[in-house]
């Protein structure tokens, strides 16, 4: 397979911004015209070329390295000792962040997950409760609305408020720390779910690109797993649930906005997923963007402003509305991830990021934090 499969459809017009391995370290590229640049001499990280240059200007030419088909990079499940490069996640020192319970179909679940306290088939039960109570619908409502003051009263006086109802349609959207600075993966590498996890999914979802500033400049794909039974044992297990070693995948690049792609289409994407087992098990779903609760400028505005400002940028999860309930491998016990599954996320103007599953325990301990590459960038003569 070719890495150009995985780019966006018109991925000769766009400009894409990522981070490739050449053996000697951490080098930010861009793609333009179909060919690649490294960049590194005019910033040595993506986080410092975001502040450099503002949005719209010119980003000077850097050292080209022929056309992008001519980038040997593979994914790992097709023996990497013999390619050339490493595609990494196109994030370095932009902090990790995640908006959650941003669609309707992925609120109720969590109001789920909650009341099942981690269990799949007291889920089932819920489920339908909830689609008999409320209609399983909260799309027309706004949040932060009076609307949604008066449903959150109703909800109440029902006995069905919930935490995740209040991030929903409150005025406070659900902003967290997905991960620690660099500890995100990249296209063609695993993705780790805890080993005592028994219940997780994948949650394909738009990554916003913003910089110091707090603009948001592009965007990508993400896969934010998540490990449903420990956070709906307790929300206060949500680091548990969505911080470990290699539970965080962006890639393959952010396209950075310009006259061809922007905001707008973020807002239309529709973002598919498909997971293939080894035991031939399939799964397909999809997220429409155009269905989120709230806009994306939005989220990115309340996780960046006058309390809390990241000086060197921030990326973004916007949530999914993707919801795993088909069941696997017992009825009733809906789905939940085996080592081996391919996951691929995919949108035509992003393109495809694919990993494969592991343990979080199996998959290679992260060892390449700030310190490392501040080291590697001063021995390569890029600080």
């Amino acid at each position: 397979m070719a890495l150009s499969d995985f780019l966006p459809d018109d991925w000769r017009d766009a400009t894409l911004l990522g981070r490739v391995d050449f053996g000697d370290g951490p080098t930010p590229v861009l793609v333009r015209g179909g060919r690649i640049e490294d960049v590194s001499r005019i910033a040595p990280t993506t986080s410092d070329l975001m502040n450099a240059f503002a949005p719209g200007a010119a980003i000077p030419a850097g050292a080209d390295l022929g056309p992008l088909e001519a980038l040997d990079v593979r994914p790992v499940w097709e023996n990497p000792d013999g390619a050339a490069a490493k595609l990494l996640a196109p994030v370095d020192l932009q902090v990790l962040k995640a908006a959650g319970v941003t669609f309707a179909v992925s609120t109720l679940e969590r109001v789920i997950e909650e009341r099942a306290r981690g269990d799949a088939a007291e889920a089932l039960k819920i489920r339908a409760q909830l689609a008999d109570s409320m209609g399983g619908d909260l799309r027309g409502v706004n949040p932060g609305s009076e609307g949604a003051a008066r449903l959150k009263e109703t909800l109440i006086k029902g006995g069905l408020w919930s935490q995740y109802l209040e991030v929903a349609i409150g005025p406070d959207a659900e902003i967290f720390t997905k991960g620690p600075t660099l500890s995100s993966m990249g296209w063609g590498d695993q993705v780790g779910v805890r080993s005592d996890s028994h219940w997780n999914n994948p949650e394909p979802e738009v990554v916003l690109l913003c910089d110091g500033s707090g603009r948001i400049r592009g965007a990508s794909l993400g896969n934010d797993v998540n490990l449903r039974d420990f956070e709906g044992r307790s929300a206060l297990l949500l680091s548990k649930a969505k911080d470990n070693n290699a539970s965080c995948a962006i890639g393959p690049f952010f396209r950075l906005f310009d006259d061809g792609f922007g905001l707008d289409d973020v807002r239309s994407a529709e973002v598919t997923l498909k997971i293939t087992g080894r035991d031939n098990f399939v799964l397909d779903g999809h997220s429409n963007m155009s269905l989120i609760s709230r806009d994306p400028a939005v989220l990115a505005g309340q996780a960046f402003g006058k309390q809390h400002q990241y000086p060197d940028g921030f990326v973004l999860f916007l949530g999914t509305m993707f919801a795993p309930i088909q069941d696997r491998d017992t009825a009733g016990q809906g789905f939940t991830h085996k080592v081996g599954d391919r996951v691929r996320v995919a949108t035509p103007k992003l393109g495809v990021l694919e990993n494969e599953v592991t343990t979080c325990d199996v998959a290679p301990p992260w060892t390449f934090g700030v310190s490392a590459l501040i080291r590697n960038l001063a021995g390569r003569g890029l600080l």
